[in-house]
């Protein structure tokens, strides 16, 4: 089965679709090559400096560089593309509120070998969750053209609805391939696992997760992005980043106030568990 790609055009529900049946879903051209090109120069410091993986998972020729939205101040449009949002919507449905779980570069250098084919949702402690039942909405935009040859993401279309702790092997692999621009979007469930790079230029690729508030978020946004910084980043963003209730009685601060509290304090009145009619309605939902 190959990676089936869509269009901008094409809409949030047919992507949740896709994503539904197949774990993942290539959207072609829906940022330009040139805003990716901005945010390597934005982050070019921290590439600079930044060392490559400790071992074969991380990568011994491959370099991580996080904190995007206190690095990149073009990442932030990224991180909120509309379209992005409306699909990771449409695939936590059910979930009362969904959150920024990690932002990342990943640069696979010449000469990387292919990663372990694995779930991102591992991440959660191996935690054996329900077949179709999915907590992640992930994306990995191509900063630079995915080719098979350079390092493209091996996924495996369909493995999501596969049992837990699989083992498959890169021949069992395809690569995901897009012109730079364009997202890969795949579940936390995907069965999946970054390329080896057989070229002589290094691959870029911006990964932007989103998981069901609950949970806990891979990179710490509240400690990763300063404080004064956050202050004067908008509401929403605030609110992906993790400045809300991550449901009914989660994450309210002291006197059951509105998290955005902590970071502005005259924000307003905003005291309670949350949203008690909204958490009815799930409960009759799910009796």
């Amino acid at each position: 089965m190959s990676v089936e790609h869509l269009k901008p055009t094409d809409s949030p529900d047919r992507a949740a679709e896709v994503l539904a049946r197949d774990g993942c879903v290539v959207i072609d051209g829906l940022e330009t090559s040139a805003t990716f090109d901005r945010i390597r120069e934005e982050l070019g410091p921290w590439f600079d400096a930044n060392e490559t993986g400790v071992d074969e998972f991380s990568g011994h020729r491959t370099k991580r560089t996080g904190g995007l939205i206190a690095r990149s101040e073009t990442s932030r449009g990224v991180v909120q593309n509309p379209f992005v949002l409306e699909t990771v919507k449409a695939v936590l449905a059910d979930a009362t509120s969904y959150h920024l779980h990690l932002t990342q570069v990943i640069a696979i250098g010449p000469g990387e070998t292919a990663q372990q084919i694995h779930r991102d949702q591992w991440a959660f402690d191996f935690f054996p969750f329900p077949n179709g039942y999915e907590v992640q909405c992930n994306t990995l935009w191509a900063m630079t053209e995915f080719t098979e040859e350079n390092g493209a993401t091996r996924v495996i279309p369909g493995s999501n609805q596969a049992e837990d702790r699989k083992q498959f092997s890169i021949e069992d692999t395809e690569p995901a391939e897009m012109s730079a621009g364009s997202v890969l979007l795949y579940t936390g469930a995907l069965y999946h696992g970054g390329g080896a790079n057989r070229s002589d230029a290094t691959r870029y690729g911006l990964n932007v997760t989103y998981a069901r508030s609950w949970l806990r978020q891979e990179e710490n946004q509240y400690l990763t992005v300063p404080q004064d910084v956050a202050r004067d980043l908008p509401e929403p963003l605030l609110r992906l980043m993790g400045y809300a209730r991550g449901a009914y009685a989660l994450g309210y601060i002291d006197d059951l106030r509105d998290p955005l509290d902590a970071l502005r304090p005259t924000h307003g009145k905003d005291t309670g568990f949350g949203d008690l009619e909204a958490t009815a309605r799930q409960v009759r939902r799910e009796t």
